[in-house]
């Protein structure tokens, strides 16, 4: 019998920390890996320094699709990659995540008739305003294998409706990547450069649109976050997408605008960071691994488990709540707790699941009822530990 062969599918940095581990499990399984990047998001200098710091080989097939709107870019991958998947003619394609990109590489692969599968599926916000969440549901909806990262995911797609085959609880593809390369990360020499000390500053990220677009909204982020800093020095790596805007509106004191920093610089910031204010999902969970505080400034969250945790504290955008909030943290730091599959080992279980759940003309399709719905396997019959 010829190698599974597996299309993996990245468009933007925080895909490349949960495609990297699934490659490296399902090739050591054996099977076939085509590494396709549809260069949604694509800067020379970062994307080579997280390939670098990753290990990440140069992508198979490149499809250079860059910005735009939202449905000129979903538009623009599905055309390149539509006749790419005619060509390398797949048994499974995987996407991760919830980028345009994922959306539209899942509505091809679904049309096409390979098998699909969806690394973090079954995470909800609530927010029908975020396009993620937009992606996120669409991409669930045409997939087979639904791979979801929490016990909370589980139950979203369950309360959705999806057959129990269908949902696989297989734990958190980017803390396999965090703990992989976590010795490394510490080595780095980033708080040597910054003139830092573990403990003793904060880190800040700002990216998503609702919180950097509106000057007013951004305005009322940075006084609170000047606030804080005169409490807690922080440290800002300046997103391109926000880097004009803060230009415009100007910093307060105490805050340090600095570069975007590769991954492993980054991992090392937030390790010894005193507490981190984000609104990036990936951060949050990284945070909740390294047993670092962290305060997300956005009114919801699509990784609820961080906060049931205690290692997350949702603070909205109100500046004085944002104030109150982090002195609180602060004040009391949350006991370290990492949740259960959270291991490292993710990758593993996603390579078994794909290499042991059929093909596509013997497996039951996204929108078939079979006789018995309680037949298939159930969420914990999956897990493999």
């Amino acid at each position: 019998m010829s190698a599974l062969r597996v299309v993996c599918v990245a468009g933007a940095r925080p895909n490349y920390m949960k495609i990297k581990p699934v490659m490296d499990a399902l090739e050591r399984r054996g099977a076939e890996v085509v590494l396709v990047h549809t260069g949604q998001h694509y800067d020379p200098a970062m994307n080579d320094v997280f390939f670098a710091d990753l290990g990440i080989r140069p992508p198979d097939r490149f499809l250079g699709v860059g910005s735009g709107s939202h449905a000129e870019q979903t538009g623009r991958v599905m055309t390149a990659f539509e006749p790419l998947l005619a060509e390398v003619s797949p048994d499974i394609v995987v996407v991760v995540g919830d980028i345009n990109s994922t959306l539209a590489c899942a509505l091809v692969t679904a049309k096409a008739g390979p098998l699909l599968a969806h690394v973090e599926s079954g995470l909800r916000s609530r927010d029908w305003s975020m396009p993620e969440e937009v992606n996120r549901v669409a991409t669930d909806r045409v997939s087979d294998y639904l791979l979801a990262p929490s016990p909370d995911a589980v139950e979203n797609l369950r309360a959705e409706g999806y057959r129990e085959d269908q949902i696989h609880l297989v734990g958190n593809v980017m803390i396999d990547t965090l703990l992989a390369n976590l010795e490394r990360a510490r080595a780095s020499a980033i708080l040597d450069e910054y003139g830092l000390v573990k403990g003793e500053y904060g880190l800040v990220t700002l990216h998503r649109p609702a919180n950097v677009d509106d000057p007013e909204v951004l305005a009322g982020l940075l006084k609170a976050l000047g606030e804080i800093a005169g409490r807690c020095p922080l440290l800002l790596p300046v997103h391109p997408r926000a880097a004009a805007r803060l230009a415009d509106i100007g910093v307060p004191g105490g805050i340090r605008l600095v570069p975007p920093a590769g991954y492993l610089d980054f991992i090392a910031l937030q390790d010894s960071a005193r507490i981190v204010l984000t609104d990036s999902g990936g951060v949050q969970e990284e945070t909740t691994a390294l047993g670092v505080p962290c305060v997300t400034l956005r009114d919801n969250t699509e990784r609820p488990i961080t906060v049931e945790q205690g290692t997350n504290v949702l603070a909205g955008r109100d500046p004085e709540r944002i104030v109150a909030t982090v002195n609180r943290v602060l004040d009391g730091p949350p006991a370290q707790r990492r949740p259960e599959l959270w291991d490292g080992r993710a990758s593993e279980r996603i390579a078994d699941v794909l290499l042991e759940g059929g093909t596509a003309s013997t497996r039951p399709r996204p929108t078939d009822v079979t006789t018995d719905q309680t037949t298939g396997p159930t969420a914990d019959q999956t897990l493999f530990v």
